[in-house]
Parts: structure tokens; C-alpha cells; sequence
């Protein structure tokens, strides 16, 4: 048996859907916040089981009789250490054989915030006991991709990554690579840092959009501190606001880049370029 945790995520509906390529439905467990909104997933065959990071009772009973744990890190920043340890602890008292979590790209030595809450996760990994293994996920183009409604709407891409590069993937390339780990044998210890094939700066990026939508857009370099106050003007909470100016500073100082080309290799083709997935937010 296999759960995965947030598995109404987009990122764990893409993992559900891959895993079902491999294995049974009656071998996988969607591990959600709400069941009643994974109507979907309970379609397909799979189990739903209730698991809330921040209700460890729940926990107990959605890994019960699990062998392997796919541990989607939690959407609430700052709130990530203390809801991961708390499955950490279920999976140890559930006897699991292996823990997958999604961690960030050189969690290790990044310079960016996220990686705080990461470490502390892998820290509490290396000293519970549980077998695991570390999905380190680079930048999903996506990320990018969600502001070119905007970039279109005012012909300029803004950021503050300079002349740093993106070395990004689509989401379904680190649906695929979780998968694959699941899937496979002896993969207690090992450590994946996931990122994509090509890299770009984010000036080609929206060179990129300019060029498949014919319209003018212009990147826009600014101060972190700027872009932050750019985004909170355009109507993010503040804290998304701030994560997002500090994700763009990390990365001009090389945090999104790696050219080791592991996640193409542990999926088995190159991953999906950044203009695949311009293309596909443009026609959408």
C-alpha cells in the first residue's frame, strides 16, 4: 500500500494518476484534508483516508497497513515543520518502510527562505528512524507560467531574478519522478536533486511569451524589495508577496539552477521545456 499525502494537491492528483500506470488502484491511498472534495480520486478506484498534517489522530489511521508514504510538503509556510513532523511520527509509529518527501532543489546549502522549513523536515527525517528517501523538487515552470495573464494585460514580466538561472520542470515531470521512486526498490538514503534539462533567464522567458502571443512584454528587473511591494500592490498577501520576492533574489544568486539532469534520467525522457508549457498556459 502506498498513500499520498495531499493528494488533492496538483501535484498529488498528477502523482495518483501516475501511480495507477504502475500499480492496482486497491494498492493506493489518497491521504486528504477532506475526503468529501475527493470525489474524483475515489472514482478512480483508489482509498480515501482522512489525514490532516495539523490532526495526528487522523494520521494514525491513514497509514495504517502503509508501506511507503509519499509526504507532499504542506502548502501553509510556516507552519511546514511542525505539520511534516507530525507525519513523520505517524509513519514511525505505523511502521512504514519508506518515506518519499518533497523537498526543495539543494535544500542543503539554498539561500532561499523555503529552505528553512525544508531542512528542519530532512533534519527530523535523518533522526526519526523511518526510511526515506528525498525528493529535492526544483522550480515548477508553472510557477512562472501563472504570470503571464498579467504580463499580457500590462506588456512587462517583473521580477528580481537578474541574470540568474532557472533550471525549471513542469509539475508532471515531478509527478512522474515521485512515482517512479515509489515504484522502485531500495531507495532508503538516496537524495534527488529534480530540476529541468534547460535553464533559462527569466528575459528569455518572457522573450518566450512575447514571441508565441505576438504581443510586446518586456521583463522588468526590479529590487526584491520592489517586486514585493509590486506584488502586495497587485493584491497578494503579504507573506505570498515577500516568499515570492525572496524565491526571485535566491535565484539570481544561482538557487534554481542544476544542470545534473537527474529528474530526466529518473523519468526516462527530457523534461518538458519552459516553451511546452508557455505554449499550453497561452492557448488555456
Amino acid at each position: 500500500m502506498i498513500a499520498i499525502t495531499g493528494a488533492t494537491g496538483q501535484l498529488g492528483r498528477l502523482v495518483i494518476a501516475e501511480l495507477l500506470k504502475k500499480i492496482p488502484a486497491n494498492q493506493i491511498i489518497a491521504a486528504v484534508r477532506s475526503p468529501e472534495k475527493a470525489k474524483d480520486l475515489a472514482d478512480l478506484g483508489v482509498e480515501l483516508r482522512q489525514a490532516d498534517y495539523s490532526q495526528p489522530a487522523t494520521l494514525d489511521s491513514a497509514f495504517k497497513g502503509v508501506e511507503k508514504v509519499l509526504l507532499i510538503s504542506s502548502s501553509e509556510v510556516g507552519q511546514r515543520e511542525a505539520q511534516h513532523g507530525a507525519v513523520i511520527a505517524a509513519a514511525k509509529r505505523a511502521g512504514v518502510k519508506l518515506l518519499a518527501y518533497t523537498s526543495v532543489l539543494h535544500a542543503d546549502k539554498t539561500p532561499l527562505g523555503l529552505g528553512v522549513e525544508h531542512r528542519a523536515t530532512e533534519k527530523a527525517l535523518s533522526e526519526s528512524g523511518v526510511p526515506f528517501v528525498l525528493l529535492r523538487n526544483g522550480w515548477y515552470t508553472e510557477n512562472y507560467a501563472a504570470s503571464i495573464a498579467p504580463a499580457l494585460a500590462h506588456n512587462a514580466f517583473i521580477g528580481a531574478v537578474g541574470e540568474g538561472r532557472i533550471s525549471s520542470a513542469a509539475r508532471q515531470d515531478y509527478a512522474e519522478a515521485a512515482a517512479a521512486v515509489l515504484s522502485l526498490d531500495n531507495q532508503a538514503g538516496k537524495v534527488y536533486e529534480l530540476a529541468g534539462d534547460e535553464s533559462y533567464s527569466l528575459a528569455e522567458f518572457t522573450a518566450e511569451i512575447a514571441q508565441q502571443s505576438g504581443k510586446k512584454v518586456d521583463y522588468i528587473n526590479m529590487t526584491q524589495a520592489d517586486f514585493a511591494n509590486a506584488l502586495k500592490g497587485a493584491g497578494l498577501p503579504d507573506w505570498l508577496a515577500e516568499m515570492l520576492a525572496d524565491s526571485d533574489a535566491a535565484a539570481a544568486k544561482g538557487a534554481l539552477f542544476d544542470d545534473s539532469h537527474t529528474l530526466s534520467k529518473l523519468i526516462g525522457r527530457p523534461t518538458t521545456p519552459a516553451k511546452e508549457v508557455i505554449a499550453a498556459t497561452l492557448k488555456a
